[in-house]
């Protein structure tokens, strides 16, 4: 079966350009000698999941306790779950626990820090969490001068149903970085803000084990990583538009799209119509913000090459997408039924409305089929 053969939309995982960018950033933290830590919040697949961790050390990250479920079903249980846990799931990461699980959780909260001590022990486990620490986000976490961080934790060690594994860090902000330099700034922003709550930490007398940090701008461009332990970041093995735009990878390294058939031509709007709208491709419009507004999405033609010209979608319904040129499309390349491909702005968004990748590898030949995990 080839890309020509399949119905669309549809999602297009490219298993050369994927192990291509799982090499690069492994053999950076084995060079570093830090654990990565992958996170699976982009892929929701357990076979791009045992690419990410072959021959590496280090277990995965998860953003919802289905995922963790779903790849505990496959074989992984070394989990971190890196959202803040809600006490009323608490019972489900206990359940992982006792199948096996070397579940981690996070919190920077106090009554939630006192409610998971307590509630561990009446479910029969010992919750190790991390409290997660904010360093400028300003999105989640303690601030790490604070009261609180040496609270959440004391909290945490003195529960008879938990343990303090140690202090977590996310500098989700670096996406609003517009410059290599202004990364590499956050990326120790990042840094320093970990070993700083692990210094108060120790300091205090309670232990830190863990330093975790990341995101994909700051595990490739950040400049050292001394006193990080674990390094998690997930969207590095797709890419994306996004990415491109701020430097974390290139068009070509661009490992996830979407197959539309062309159903309609413009030519006097130098337009034509293609069959996946916003829920195909998704409303992301990330790179609005960037220096190249792509729309919602770059054409590329069926074999992923950007020969076509610099042609995006510029508009979205529901199922269709609207195709525009910056100079004139190439009509003749593009007749109703021909196929395309869109790189998407958000890789996560797009592929979350996807139930499986078509996998090709380097052809226009589908290798195989890999579902993904999705819900919560």
């Amino acid at each position: 079966m080839r890309l020509a053969d399949i119905p669309t939309p549809a999602l297009v995982l490219d298993r050369a350009r994927l192990r291509r960018n799982i090499q690069a950033m492994t053999e950076r933290y084995k060079k570093l000698g830090v654990r990565l830590r992958p996170h699976l919040k982009t892929s929701k697949s357990v076979d791009v999941a045992r690419m990410a961790v072959s021959g590496h050390f280090g277990g995965i990250t998860v953003s919802t306790l289905k995922e963790a479920e779903h790849f505990a079903a496959h074989g992984f249980k070394d989990i971190l779950y890196a959202v803040c846990i809600a006490p009323g799931k608490l019972d489900q990461a206990a359940a992982l626990m006792k199948s096996g699980v070397d579940l981690t959780i996070i919190t920077d909260d106090l009554d939630a820090a006192k409610t998971i001590a307590a509630r561990g022990k009446e479910l029969g486990v010992v919750f190790s969490t991390l409290v997660e620490v904010d360093c400028g986000e300003k999105r989640s976490g303690v601030p790490v001068e604070s009261d609180g961080l040496l609270a959440i934790a004391g909290a945490l060690h003195a529960g008879p149903g938990s343990c303090l594994a140690g202090a977590m860090v996310h500098a989700g902000h670096s996406y609003a970085c517009r410059s290599l330099e202004a990364v590499a700034e956050v990326a120790e922003t990042e840094r320093s803000t970990g070993v700083r709550a692990a210094e108060r930490l120790k300091a205090a007398g309670l232990p830190c084990e863990t330093v975790s940090i990341g995101s994909t701008p700051t595990a490739l461009h950040g400049k050292s990583y001394d006193g990080v332990t674990e390094v998690r970041c997930g969207v590095y093995m797709f890419g994306d538009l996004f990415q491109s735009e701020i430097g974390s990878c290139g068009p070509g390294d661009i490992a996830v799209s979407v197959i539309s058939s062309v159903i309609g031509q413009r030519r006097p709007e130098n337009r034509v119509l293609i069959d996946a709208g916003f829920l195909a491709l998704s409303k992301d419009r990330s790179t609005a913000n960037t220096p190249h507004d792509i729309g919602f999405g770059r054409v590329a033609d069926i074999g992923g090459g950007l020969g076509l010209g610099d042609v995006t979608v510029v508009g979205v319904h529901q199922e269709h997408g609207m195709v525009e040129g910056r100079t004139p499309l190439p009509f003749d390349k593009l007749p109703v039924g021909a196929r395309v491909r869109v790189l998407p702005n958000h890789a996560c968004i797009t592929s979350a409305a996807y139930d499986r990748y078509h996998v090709i590898d380097g052809s226009d030949e589908v290798v195989a089929v890999w579902p993904r995990c999705n819900g919560w």
